[in-house]
């Protein structure tokens, strides 16, 4: 940005458009750290919501983003930590000056500094914590002990909950009365005398209701709780599946330990999805634009390599017919085509089983009706790619058996890729290995062989 003309920055600064996080909205926010313009940075920055920030720090070089920190100073907003992704946020925590850091982590709820620190290093965790009040830090520390990805670590500690005796007016006096409540809640908690969550009651049914209501008959009917241990991808299934809010969440004693809010239940699903799309690909799910090359490198040449092995498996079929290639070079002009359309059925069935996985919509009791569903597809889609290649390719070699072959190994490779693409899924997960990680593989070798054996196979038989 250094190197830009003046001039011609100062006009993308005087452009009054709405505020989004563009190329002109990064441009004057970065003319001003190039022209130590404090002033005018907190400015533009004032305009954005933390998540744009921590966008902005995400794409602009490590040399800007040390500039940019260093001129916001004390105005860093806590929150934006909360949105990093966790390859930069190690950077910015080691950038951010200490006194910066405890005064931006103090305005975090529990939940937010819990996932702030529990992939930190002892040195950097300790400095958070330390920033902490001595009753922040103990709730945080607590929340640690849980197993890591479970409802104790995606959990805030900061609950609204009354007795379940109260009223509408005891309860609302008692919210007027406290000095702090939670940022964001929903629901107010109701508990037995030995704090055990028996009832949610939402802030609209409170606010409607006559002071003299008992709370208790405010009560929502869908009420979840959910152990402190319980896996956070249960949690979030179960926040889509009954369209939950918040949650309570309580220890082996059944007590109140939390609440879980949908903005982290969501949050964890989005993970879930973002971690099946990485793995399909065979990718490590914690990659990022922001890796170095050597590190990418590395993460993607595991697959790779399996994907060697799966390649050089189908070579050798293709070698077992390599005499009837030579004698009839039309099957090496028109075998990459049954293998693409089964590669390409392969995927787009197994795609959609590891997605149903995933939300538990296949399910041992539906597999068999799913694969048969599956393998109908398959066979009608054979059926009309493989007439239809049957007259492209009796129209190219004038060779009618030809036009037979590849219209028959056309329809059992998509009948073997749906296949694949569906039990293969099934398979890895009854085996407790995670199907998006490991189904691509196994998938791809299965449409190369069939389709390959096929093709070639029938070519002998019928052509030679």
């Amino acid at each position: 940005m250094a190197d830009d003309d003046p001039a011609e920055v100062a006009e993308i600064v005087r452009d009054d458009d709405a505020y989004t996080l563009d190329d002109r909205a990064v441009a004057r926010v970065m003319y001003a750290v190039d022209t130590g313009n404090r002033e005018q940075l907190l400015q533009e920055l004032s305009q954005f919501h933390p998540a744009d920030i921590a966008d902005l720090l995400e794409q602009v070089n490590a040399f800007d983003r040390r500039r940019l920190i260093d001129l916001y100073g004390a105005d860093f907003d806590g929150d934006i930590l909360s949105e990093l992704d966790d390859s930069i946020r190690e950077d910015v925590l080691t950038i951010l000056q200490p006194e910066v850091l405890a005064e931006a982590v103090r305005d975090l709820e529990s939940d937010d500094v819990v996932d702030l620190v529990e992939d930190l290093e002892q040195e950097q965790q300790d400095a958070i914590l330390d920033a902490l009040e001595d009753s922040d830090r103990a709730a945080v520390q607590s929340s640690l002990t849980y197993p890591e990805y479970s409802a104790g670590r995606l959990m805030q500690r900061e609950v609204v909950m009354a007795p379940e005796h109260w009223n509408v007016g005891e309860a609302i006096d008692f919210l007027r009365n406290q000095e702090e409540l939670p940022e964001q809640f929903y629901h107010i908690v109701l508990v037995d005398p030995r704090l055990r969550p028996v009832g949610n009651v939402t802030l609209g049914k409170l606010m409607s209701a006559r002071r003299e209501v008992l709370l208790k008959s405010l009560v929502e009917e869908s009420f979840h709780v959910f152990p402190a241990t319980q896996d956070e991808a249960d949690v979030a299934y179960a926040f889509n599946q009954y369209h939950l809010i918040s949650a309570p969440v309580v220890d082996e004693n059944e007590r109140l330990v939390g609440v879980i809010t949908i903005d982290d239940a969501m949050s964890v699903l989005d993970e879930e999805h973002e971690e099946d799309i990485f793995r399909l690909a065979g990718i490590n799910e914690e990659a990022s634009l922001s890796d170095r090359v050597m590190t990418t490198a590395k993460s993607r040449a595991l697959w790779l390599f399996v994907n060697l092995l799966t390649a050089i498996l189908a070579s050798v079929v293709i070698d077992l017919f390599a005499e009837t290639i030579n004698q009839m070079v039309a099957l090496a002009v028109l075998m990459p085509i049954v293998a693409s359309m089964g590669g390409n059925a392969g995927t787009q069935t197994m795609t959609v089983a590891v997605r149903a996985l995933a939300t538990r919509d296949l399910t041992a009791q539906n597999a068999l009706r799913v694969i048969r569903r599956e393998l109908a597809v398959g066979a009608l889609n054979g059926l009309l790619f493989g007439l239809l290649m049957a007259l492209v390719a009796g129209a190219w070699f004038g060779v009618p058996l030809l036009a037979a072959v590849i219209a028959l190994a056309m329809l059992l490779t998509q009948i073997a890729a749906a296949f694949g693409g569906i039990v293969i899924p099934m398979l890895l997960s009854r085996m407790h290995i995670d199907p998006a990680l490991a189904s691509g593989p196994f998938v791809t070798t299965i449409t190369d062989v069939v389709g390959f054996f096929a093709f070639l196979g029938l070519g002998t038989a019928v052509l030679m």
